[in-house]
């Protein structure tokens, strides 16, 4: 009945307002012991770091390390479940000044790896521009990271299809084995080492959850040691539609 759907919809408010707080409290309760431990080793290593043996710091180094990827892994969590708990601000959104958002905050890394960024007209679509601001993000991120020995190729583009944008993320990156097709956009699966690749290996599930949060599709084709293409649609919802 419409009383039960009110009330449902009323418990599913209730339930991702608890959820919002919970994951805010569990971030700062986490954050906070990580960085004394930081903290402290790194001032053992400044205080004591003449009578310390070669293996002794290394292990010093390693639990700073080790609780910056945890802190890393704390934030990319929050920023997973925040996706489809906080608010919905769905809004008229330019992706133009979105992608010059993008580019902006990651100007360092692009700078250091000498990246070509190019993209086509991008289109102004109902969305909600925090969320989609890092979807472009990680999907950039993403191609600077493995972008193997070259030189890194990055292209965006979006293409009008029916009733919603079909947009493409392209590079000429180290590719990855389609056998992986369902594994890369799962919470936590690394296809590489942390040495090799740093990160948490949630990026790629914060652009699936993303996108389906907008009601779109995600998905990739790609060839080793030639690059990737990521794909994802988002509907075109404006009211002016024909």
């Amino acid at each position: 009945t419409t009383r039960e759907l009110k009330k449902n919809i009323s418990e599913l408010e209730r339930s991702n307002k608890d959820l919002r707080q919970f994951a805010y409290a569990a971030s700062h309760d986490l954050q906070e012991p990580l960085r004394a431990v930081a903290g402290y080793c790194q001032l053992l290593q400044a205080e004591v770091k003449e009578g310390l043996s070669g293996e002794a710091l290394e292990f010093i180094h390693n639990a700073v390390e080790a609780t910056k990827r945890m802190q890393t892994l704390i934030h990319d969590l929050l920023a997973y479940s925040l996706v489809t708990t906080s608010e919905k601000t769905f809004d008229s959104t330019d992706c133009n000044q979105v992608l010059r958002d993008v580019l902006a905050m990651l100007e360092v890394p692009i700078k250091e790896a000498q990246a070509i960024v190019t993209c086509t007209e991008m289109p102004t679509i109902n969305a909600d521009a925090r969320q989609l601001k890092q979807l472009f993000q990680n999907l950039m991120s993403n191609a600077i990271k493995y972008r193997g020995d070259r030189r890194p190729e990055i292209r965006f583009t979006a293409e009008r299809k029916e009733m919603e944008w079909l947009f493409a993320v392209a590079d000429n990156g180290i590719g990855v084995d389609i056998k992986y097709k369902d594994k890369v956009f799962a919470i936590f699966q690394r296809l590489h080492t942390h040495d090799a690749y740093p990160g948490s290996g949630i990026g790629l599930a914060v652009c699936k959850r993303v996108v389906e949060h907008h009601a779109g599709r995600i998905w990739f084709e790609s060839e080793l040691g030639k690059g990737s293409c990521f794909y994802f649609t988002i509907p075109d919802k404006r009211e002016d539609w024909p």
